[in-house]
């Protein structure tokens, strides 16, 4: 069972990709991830039988996912600098009240949500709060909000922010930059030890990643192992190690992603929601101006090149911006940086925030057709 469904999987990967080639042959770098994220969730969408992905398996295995992330965290573990540090000290200040606005948009948002959609309050809120795809739906069944409707409005504007946010980057070019440099790659045997160093590193910053309830331990974690180890490495050699690191890696990466995240759309999520989904895509798309509005006052005040400050503070995934980031020689590491702190931030405020306002509410009737609540009333 598990060989056909990964035979499923790949064969789906692959069709995918076919959109991300296309979409590279325009010349623009991250093409490849948006390309295989409109490929996938098209086939996911319309689920053709030749596509791969039975009725029974509604996306793709989280290992794909996992494995470009981990890709990914080696390659941003190399490019951590004493300048990344820099860069994060000098605007520390900056970046906090970004990140602190990029909640409180959130939040009204969510408020938008509710008031012109069938959500009830905490549903609303936990929907437009951009603390992930996966965190956020598993945080608001604890609390008790419906995570069908938190999971298509959390979808709805990754999708938008990775189809849309990228693409705009690209558009005003890419930065130059010595983060790009990172990507070198060496061909020797020492070249290629020194790569299962670094592989090895990540999987043990992956594991201390997820004890420490880090976001996105694979990359993250992976991505705090490595420049240790590389740090560990120049120190006692004297020189900067290069390991084989070979640029389809990271093209590589940028399909497992996309895949990852086109696998989940389907029908089913619009079944019943016509309203969430509509009212979700103007207050995800008016979160998203915001922040990006937001993000190039923030480039013109601190020096922050503008597409590292755009990729930083948008509402989206710490790996697609990484990956975003990469393809367009931005700060990569400062991206992933500024993404997982906003991640923290939200699991450390959030939760306990929405407990409150849950015990504060009096109770309503609900009733669930088709699996979506619908309100009898609203909640004062």
């Amino acid at each position: 069972m598990k060989g056909k469904i990964f035979l499923q999987n790949t064969w789906f990967i692959a069709l995918g990709s076919i959109g991300g080639y296309l979409l590279s042959l325009t010349g623009m770098s991250i093409g490849w991830m948006v390309g295989t994220l409109i490929m996938t969730g098209l086939l996911s969408f319309w689920r053709p039988k030749w596509a791969g992905l039975s009725s029974h398996h509604m996306t793709i295995e989280p290992y794909w996912r996992h494995i470009g992330q981990w890709i990914l965290g080696i390659t941003l573990g190399r490019q951590m600098t004493l300048s990344v540090l820099q860069t994060f000290g000098n605007n520390w200040m900056i970046i906090i009240v970004m990140l602190l606005l990029s909640i409180v948009f959130s939040l009204l948002s969510g408020l938008f949500l509710w008031r012109y959609s069938e959500s009830d309050l905490l549903t609303s809120l936990f929907g437009t709060a951009p603390g992930g795809v996966s965190a956020m739906p598993s945080i608001a069944e604890e609390i008790g909000a419906n995570i069908v409707v938190v999971s298509i409005v959390q979808m709805i504007r990754l999708f938008l922010v990775v189809g849309i946010i990228p693409l705009m980057a690209s558009y005003w070019g890419r930065e130059t930059s010595v983060f790009s440099m990172a990507l070198e790659t060496g061909t020797s045997l020492g070249a290629l030890l020194w790569t299962f160093v670094l592989a090895f590193a990540a999987w043990g910053g992956y594991y201390l990643g997820k004890r420490l309830k880090l976001p996105a331990p694979w990359l993250v974690g992976g991505m705090m192992g490595v420049a240790g180890m590389e740090m560990l490495g120049s120190f006692l050699s004297g020189e900067k190690l290069v390991p084989w690191w070979p640029h389809w890696l990271i093209t590589l990466a940028q399909i497992f992603i996309g895949a990852s995240i086109g696998s989940k759309l389907n029908k089913e999520m619009f079944e019943g929601a016509k309203r969430i989904v509509f009212v979700g895509l103007l207050s995800s798309g008016g979160l998203m101006v915001v922040m990006l509005l937001c993000s190039i006052g923030v480039s013109q005040v601190t020096g922050i090149p503008l597409v590292t400050a755009i990729l930083s503070f948008a509402p989206g995934g710490v790996a697609e911006m990484a990956t975003a980031s990469l393809s367009l020689h931005a700060n990569a590491a400062f991206v992933v940086a500024v993404q997982s702190l906003r991640l923290l931030t939200i699991f450390i405020l959030l939760p306990p925030l929405f407990r409150l306002l849950r015990g504060s509410l009096t109770k309503r009737e609900f009733r669930t057709p088709k699996g979506f609540l619908k309100k009898k009333g609203r909640f004062p």
